[in-house]
C-alpha cells in the first residue's frame, strides 16, 4: 500500500479529492476492526480475543480464529511497524501446537462439534497486521517452516480500510513446482488415466502461477488454493472433469450450460459460489479469465 493513492470523485464540480491514508490512533482500534469483520476480511472465523495461554506462558493472544479450510489461526496485530511481532506470533503458534485439546474445546464451543472434528493440524496459520514490515520481517517469514502471513494495512477518511499482503508463505518443506505438480497428476492418473492426469497438472500450473503467495491447503475432499483466503477448490477428478470452485459471483458471469455454474446456496467441497466444470485443456484456457478474478478478489 505504500504506492496506493486513493481519490474521491466530486461530481459536483467535476475534481477529484485524495483521501490521505493513515495509522489507526491505538493497535487496539485495528483488531477491534477485523475482529468484527474478520471472516469478510480474512475468511477467517472468529473464536476469541485477548486468549490468554496460562500463567506459565504468561501471554495473551490479540486473536484466535478457524479458517476455510479448518486450520488454526492465530492473528496479531501492531499499529506500526514492530520488529517483535513475528517472534511474539510464532511463540504463541508454538503454544497452540501444545495445547491442541484446548483449541479444540474453544471451537465446539463457538462452532459446534462438527467443526472441532474438522480442524486441520497440519496446517496452522499466523496472520500478522501491521501499519508497516520491513525487509528483515519479510525475509524472516520465508526462513521458517510455518504458514506466515504479513498483512500491511492503512485506514482511509472515516470509513475505508486497506489490507495488502506484503508477504505470504506455506508451513512445511517447500518443494519445486514440478514436483508438486506431478504429484497432482498422479493422484488424477488413478481415476482417469493420461488425459486426466494432463488436465490436473495443468490446473495445478494455473493456479500456482497467478502469482506470488499461493498457498496450497490439502484437504480430504478438495485441494484449496489460498491468496491469505481461498480464491480457489480443486475437487479430486470425476469420470470425465474436473470441479473447480472460485471465489466469483455468478451474477457478474455469463453462465454457459456445462462449462460454469451458479452453486451458490448449493452444498458442496471446498468454497465458492461458481462451479466450473473443465473437461480438456481448451476448457482450463477458457477458465483463466475466471481465476485470475478469483485470485484478484482475494
Amino acid at each position: 500500500m505504500s504506492g496506493l493513492k486513493l481519490f474521491r470523485t466530486d461530481t459536483t464540480n467535476s475534481g477529484m479529492t485524495e483521501v490521505m491514508p493513515r495509522l489507526a490512533e491505538i493497535e487496539a482500534d485495528v483488531q477491534a476492526l477485523v475482529e468484527a469483520h474478520m471472516e469478510t476480511l480474512l475468511g477467517v472465523r472468529f473464536l476469541a480475543s485477548e486468549y490468554s495461554t496460562g500463567p506459565a506462558h504468561g501471554g495473551r493472544i490479540d486473536s484466535l480464529g478457524l479458517d476455510e479450510n479448518g486450520s488454526p489461526v492465530i492473528i496479531e496485530y501492531k499499529r506500526g511497524t514492530d520488529a517483535g511481532v513475528i517472534n511474539q506470533g510464532l511463540f504463541y503458534l508454538a503454544w497452540l501446537m501444545d495445547h491442541r485439546a484446548e483449541f479444540e474445546h474453544l471451537v465446539r464451543d463457538r462452532l459446534g462439534v462438527t467443526a472441532a472434528s474438522q480442524v486441520l493440524w497440519s496446517g496452522p496459520r499466523l496472520i500478522c497486521i501491521a501499519g508497516d514490515f520491513t525487509r528483515y520481517d519479510v525475509h524472516a517469514v520465508r526462513e521458517h517452516r510455518r504458514s506466515i502471513d504479513l498483512v500491511r494495512y492503512r485506514l482511509f477518511g472515516k470509513d475505508l480500510l486497506g489490507l495488502e499482503t506484503v508477504a505470504s508463505v506455506s508451513g512445511g518443506v517447500q518443494v519445486a513446482r514440478r514436483a508438486r505438480r506431478q504429484a497432482v497428476a498422479q493422484s488424477a492418473a488413478d481415476v482417469q488415466g493420461a488425459a486426466m492426469r494432463e488436465l490436473a497438472g495443468a490446473v495445478d500450473e494455473v493456479l500456482l502461477g497467478l502469482g506470488d503467495g499461493v498457498n496450497r491447503v490439502e484437504r480430504k475432499t478438495y485441494r484449496a488454493y489460498q491468496r491469505l483466503r481461498n480464491f480457489a477448490c480443486l475437487c479430486p477428478p470425476q469420470r470425465s472433469k474436473l470441479l473447480v470452485y472460485l471465489k466469483v459471483d455468478p451474477k457478474n458471469v455469463d453462465l454457459v450450460p456445462g462449462f460454469t455454474r451458479d452453486v451458490s446456496g448449493l452444498g458442496h467441497h471446498g468454497t465458492g459460489d461458481l462451479e466450473v466444470q473443465l473437461r480438456t485443456l481448451r476448457d482450463v484456457e477458457r477458465a483463466q479469465d475466471l481465476f485470475r478474478a478469483s485470485y484478484a478478489a482475494a
